[in-house]
């Protein structure tokens, strides 16, 4: 039975171990915390002022309730879930690099402050449930990079797949970069834009393209696709050179279906957020199903060689 992308071809140190077992326990509570948070947000997205009088006070107190069990909630995921986030950003300022640490970190501020801020006065929109959920999506998605990371195994074609991998490790990082770099500025302009058209929108407007400029599945779309090319090598040892020489094309082909795929993705939605029409939350949505699309994409890598084509005899051609 061949193993799936994302199994442990080898034994794991104890320093992974303890990595893998931190990932998944922050990003459990993201996870719990995002679907409580969401359903306290359920109150201010009923609210109609068509309601009577009195709906609406018993309406407003509930939201208050939420908004201060959801404050509750989202700090731990905050400062515990996205703690890798935040040691992130460090290292990129100390290093004076721009990674996607740096969006997601503006990203979760830009939502939160303004919550918390929303919370205390009890006026003002709230982002609770969208902050949550890009915090959980993200965390998701970097738990696949992880396990693609982590599915390296030992094969006669494991050099020519680690010559592979720099190469192509090297252009998605660079084209995430300046992809970063135009998102954030496309998100702080258009938002000043907004801001003297109607200052209302300026804020989720903001959220919403600094969500979306989270480059996860730029990031994840080298690892995924050397990982099913690594699982694939383990799966069938026997594969011929000419077997081999076709699926590290395929894996050269299929990371530049998820790099620029990736790209026009967010390029199609850049817009449609630039204008209102998609809220902080779906762009979190929208950013997990860019890096689902990713992975999905690279497991077509994972399938048993064609077989190769016997060669020609000589011999038997020469007598007849």
């Amino acid at each position: 039975m061949p193993k799936s992308i994302f199994a442990l071809n080898r034994p794991l140190s104890a320093d992974e171990m303890m990595s893998r077992r931190r990932t998944l326990v922050r990003l459990g509570l993201a996870w719990l915390a995002m679907m409580q948070v969401m359903m306290f947000a359920l109150p201010g997205y009923l609210r109609q002022d068509t309601f009577g009088h009195d709906n609406l006070d018993v309406l407003d107190w509930a939201i208050v309730l939420m908004n201060w069990t959801s404050l509750a909630l989202t700090v731990p995921v905050i400062l515990y879930s996205a703690w890798p986030v935040w040691t992130g950003v460090a290292q990129a300022w100390r290093e004076r690099h721009i990674t996607m640490d740096v969006p997601v970190a503006v990203s979760m501020i830009a939502a939160f402050v303004p919550s918390v801020i929303a919370t205390f006065t009890g006026h003002g929109e709230v982002y609770f449930d969208s902050v949550t959920m890009f915090v959980a999506f993200l965390l998701t998605a970097r738990f696949f990079e992880l396990r693609a990371r982590q599915s390296v195994d030992s094969s006669r074609y494991s050099q020519t797949l680690a010559q592979l991998r720099e190469p192509l490790l090297r252009h998605a990082d660079k084209v995430a970069m300046w992809f970063v770099i135009v998102q954030l500025a496309i998100a702080f302009i258009v938002a000043a834009v907004w801001w003297v058209i109607d200052p209302d929108y300026a804020l989720p407007v903001m959220v919403s393209l600094l969500v979306m400029s989270c480059p996860c599945a730029l990031s994840m779309s080298a690892p995924v696709s050397l990982a099913a090319a690594n699982a694939t090598l383990a799966a069938f040892p026997d594969m011929t050179k000419n077997q081999a020489d076709k699926l590290f094309a395929g894996t050269r082909r299929v990371t530049r279906q998820n790099l620029y795929g990736s790209v026009i993705f967010h390029l199609v939605t850049t817009p449609l957020a630039a204008l209102g029409f998609v809220t902080p939350w779906l762009a979190a949505l929208a950013m997990f199903v860019s890096s689902i699309a990713v992975t999905v994409n690279a497991w077509r890598l994972y399938r048993e060689p064609e077989p190769s084509e016997p060669a020609p005899d000589f011999n038997n051609l020469a007598r007849t």
